[in-house]
């Protein structure tokens, strides 16, 4: 249970958070910045980072990074979605209310987003992971969402 809820407070802490990849999250330390550069949705990309804490009852170093990175990709998805769901559509609506009405829009942006590209990749002294997707924004317009300029 404790372990579930320090998963979750690293998800809540990275809620919305984004990342262009040139600027690290890790310190040489081993920790985790106190402040990032953020970025989110710039002219070609659409940003997003994620956290993945370890599991620090796996024994095997090797398990703990993998399912980190796991976890942080999904925790990255998560957030990436967050920002699409928020951008305007031509004709004046958000993403999010284009999804609710259709469901082939959703599977799309959903394949879409899985698709991102991992840019950056950190791991913490604890064997936590940090890391950041780039998605280019031709990806959703390939898919059939049309962003509004």
């Amino acid at each position: 249970m404790k372990k579930a809820l320090f998963v979750a407070a690293v998800a809540l802490i990275a809620a919305g958070c984004s990342s262009s990849p040139e600027k690290g999250t890790v310190s040489s330390s081993g920790e985790i910045e106190r402040e990032w550069v953020e970025e989110g949705i710039t002219k070609n990309y659409i940003f997003a980072r994620g956290i993945g804490a370890a599991d620090q009852t796996l024994e095997n170093k090797t398990q703990r990074m993998a399912t980190s990175r796991n976890a942080s990709i999904v925790n990255a998805q998560y957030n990436m979605l967050s920002f699409i769901k928020g951008v305007n559509l031509e004709g004046g609506i958000t993403v999010e209310k284009a999804i609710e009405t259709d469901s082939v829009l959703a599977t799309k942006i959903d394949a879409v987003i899985k698709g991102a590209q991992v840019v950056r990749t950190e791991w913490t002294s604890d064997d936590g992971c940090v890391v950041v997707l780039r998605l280019p924004k031709k990806a959703l317009k390939d898919a059939g969402v049309k962003i509004a300029e």
